[in-house]
């Protein structure tokens, strides 16, 4: 637990933050989805994103992101609302611009306006209908996650809801890798405990993290459709991951059919995460999409109550805290990402 000095003025660590200050520093330069873009619209959104409260809000010029505090009185921004452009503060109406500028006292509307009064904002980007954001970065994309069939026009964009989860970012993370939990904590939905095996598959190192290329028969259809592939199909998956928190897994389906999901869990707090699985296909665009949110909904349920229990919580880089196997090749390689990051052996998130 990190310690809070009483001037938050003079800290730049969020109000009871549970990161170590090591830990934080090292993720909060990296982009992080805070909100649906679809949601923000004629009302400020509250967020939290690594311990630090947010307001996202859109105006003409765009979406903003700053801290969810007005400086005058302390009361969260997220509880005022938008008008000509503003936002708006609950408690004595004061207006900030896009910028976080204050540009309106209400009560002294002749009075010369203190620069220090102006919300602190965050760079923002839009991508997969998400609007991320990034607490120490400088704005670049180098560090969003790249999942270009999003905007390719042969794909369909789908955008399930979120996910609360009660643990850590990390563990929450390497349960999306990990290949061989399929038989065992996802056999009601595609999976089959008959067919446990793991073949052998490949990691290798890119410039934002890792690769790995797994090819077995375990379809990735639900049950009820498992017929549609051929009894010989050999199923393609692509983990690109992105440090620290975000992959896009493309799964290769027969005659040329490809599902992206993009896996982007938001960290609230040390133990508390936000995930978001924007994804997109190039096949049944005719069908219809509930059965496609419920599939989702249906896996990322199963992973959850797996994760949730695990102990301990947090995700060990030490890798003589754990024991591995074989089929832990991308498990290994990213707590070695993860490390490699500047994070604490025994990673508090």
């Amino acid at each position: 637990m990190a310690v809070i000095d009483k001037n938050q003025s003079l800290n730049p660590y969020p109000r009871g933050c549970t990161f170590s200050r090591a830990d934080w520093d090292a993720i909060a330069p990296f982009w992080f989805p805070v909100a649906f873009s679809h949601d923000v619209t004629d009302t400020p959104v509250a967020a939290t994103l690594l311990d630090q409260r947010l307001v996202v809000w859109r105006t003409s010029q765009g979406v903003s992101v700053a801290n969810d505090l007005c400086l005058h009185r302390g009361v969260p921004m997220s509880m005022g609302h938008l008008q000509n452009d503003r936002l708006i503060c609950k408690y004595h109406g004061f207006h900030y611009d896009a910028s976080g500028k204050c540009t309106l006292i209400p009560a002294n509307p002749q009075a010369s306006i203190p620069a220090r009064l102006c919300l602190k904002t965050y760079p923002v980007r839009e991508a997969y209908g998400l609007v991320w954001t990034t607490l120490k970065g400088d704005g670049s994309e180098a560090n969003l996650p790249q999942m270009p069939e999003w905007d390719d026009g042969a794909y369909q964009q789908i955008l399930p809801d979120s996910l609360e989860i009660q643990a850590a970012v990390g563990r929450q993370m390497e349960g999306f890798l990990d290949v061989a939990h399929f038989a065992w904590v996802h056999h009601e939905a595609f999976a089959d405990r008959n067919n446990p095996q793991v073949p052998p598959y490949t990691v290798t190192a890119t410039p934002n993290g890792l690769r790995a290329e797994y090819t077995s028969s375990v379809s990735n259809f639900p049950k009820e459709l498992q017929h549609r592939a051929p009894a010989d199909f050999q199923w393609l998956r692509v983990f690109d991951v992105f440090l620290p928190f975000a992959a896009i897994l493309r799964v290769h389906f027969p005659a040329g059919g490809r599902l992206c999901i993009l896996n982007a869990p938001s960290p609230i707090s040390a133990r508390k995460t936000r995930l978001f699985s924007p994804l997109c296909r190039n096949f049944d665009q005719d069908q219809p999409l509930e059965p496609v949110y419920e599939f989702n909904r249906q896996i990322f349920t199963e992973d959850q109550a797996v994760v949730e229990a695990q102990y301990p919580e947090d995700l060990p880089l030490d890798l003589r805290t754990e024991c591995h196997i074989e089929a832990d090749k991308t498990s290994i390689a990213y707590r070695k990402g993860l490390a490699n990051l500047g994070l604490s052996k025994i990673y508090t998130a």
